[in-house]
């Protein structure tokens, strides 16, 4: 790997939003479409991001703040903050050091990393280059279980190996969405990028479909992980599993029953199910049914560090981000990314202190605000 670029930070860029215009201009409409895009009509997109303005803050003032910090506890660690790099898929489309920059970046800022299944750098690669900083949060390795049960278990073996510290399962794509946005752009890989950790996975074996019989759900769905594929993970494994993609409280009881290690209340930022709710919208039910159960995390729409505070309040442990850093390193490389982490934890803080809460423990439901 040659070494990373150097990059910096586009003039006027002092926001997330800022951040995403800039790399519109930037991207390719190729990789611009891959990474902005969301299902269908795009209504969860969208409601994703509104649906944290929708709760308000209710300021306490005159409060003793010094001291104040945003450390947490999440899996039997302490994080200098609440905010995890979620799975993104393809980072070199974005730029050329891909998956490896937003390591450096992640781990430079304390932040946290899943490192998707489909990234375009290795695993052992991204590993090294995160686990060399002191200060870094955890790193987690997300999956999506394979055809292939063996070669599932040979790609946990790897992150095992490469020192991933818990895996991250993704339950609610057993298919992708019908992201139109892509299907009108023909949206395609570029030569250069591909999903290097599933090098050697062999295509399944086609199947002899039967007259009346669906493609989709006859063919690629045959093998769909099941709640019993859940439990073959955790007996495969020594490290904790945590399941990203649960919206219904039902799942997230059963969840629970499985003892799976925490939860992430996500809809895989708008790429899947089109209309499904907000994810600001449904973390408290998900909080509720769970009666501290586990830890849970929250993705989809947050772009400020009001956001944060908000999911805090609301019951979430932690919180994970996407598509802004993507553009961040889009914009400038592993220093896009550490500016977006660095913006967002800034903003927490300042949120914190105006909102007379100098600890994220202190952060719960009496901070937000209710209309009458």
């Amino acid at each position: 790997m040659t070494p990373l670029a150097v990059g910096q930070i586009p003039a006027g860029v002092v926001t997330l939003a800022d951040h995403e215009a800039h790399a519109h201009s930037r991207l390719g409409s190729n990789a611009w479409t891959y990474f902005s895009g969301g299902a269908a009509d795009e209504i969860t997109l969208r409601a994703n991001a509104s649906a944290w303005s929708r709760h308000l803050l209710q300021p306490r003032v005159l409060r003793q703040l010094a001291g104040g910090h945003t450390r947490v506890e999440l899996l039997g660690r302490t994080l200098a903050h609440p905010i995890l790099l979620a799975p993104v898929a393809f980072q070199r489309m974005a730029h050329p050091d891909g998956e490896l920059a937003s390591a450096y970046a992640a781990a430079a800022q304390g932040a946290g990393m899943v490192l998707s299944t489909q990234a375009s750098i290795s695993l052992e690669t991204v590993a090294k280059a995160f686990l060399g900083e002191a200060q870094r949060g955890p790193l987690w390795f997300q999956l999506y279980l394979q055809h292939d049960r063996g070669f599932t278990r040979e790609l946990v073996q790897r992150a095992e190996a490469a020192g991933y510290e818990a895996l991250v399962l993704t339950v609610d794509a057993p298919t992708s969405g019908a992201r139109d946005r892509e299907r009108r752009a023909g949206f395609c890989l570029p030569p250069h990028v591909s999903a290097v950790n599933l090098e050697g996975l062999r295509p399944p074996a086609p199947l002899a479909l039967q007259p009346g019989q669906s493609a989709l759900f006859d063919g690629l769905l045959a093998t769909a992980p099941t709640w019993d594929d859940v439990a073959w993970l955790q007996s495969i494994t020594r490290l904790p599993v945590l399941l990203k993609g649960v919206l219904h409280p039902g799942d997230a009881r059963q969840a629970a029953a499985l003892q799976v290690a925490g939860l992430i209340v996500s809809n895989h930022g708008g790429r899947t199910l089109d209309t499904a709710p907000a994810t600001a919208a449904v973390l408290p039910r998900i909080v509720q049914a769970l009666a501290g159960a586990m830890p849970v995390l929250v993705d989809g729409g947050l772009r400020r560090g009001t956001d944060i505070l908000k999911a805090m309040a609301l019951g979430a442990s932690a919180v994970l981000v996407g598509r802004p850093y993507a553009y961040g390193l889009a914009n400038a490389g592993a220093l896009g990314v550490a500016h977006v982490l660095r913006l967002l934890r800034d903003e927490l803080e300042i949120a914190m202190a105006l909102c007379g809460c100098p600890t994220l423990a202190q952060a719960t439901p009496e901070l937000l605000f209710t209309p009458d």
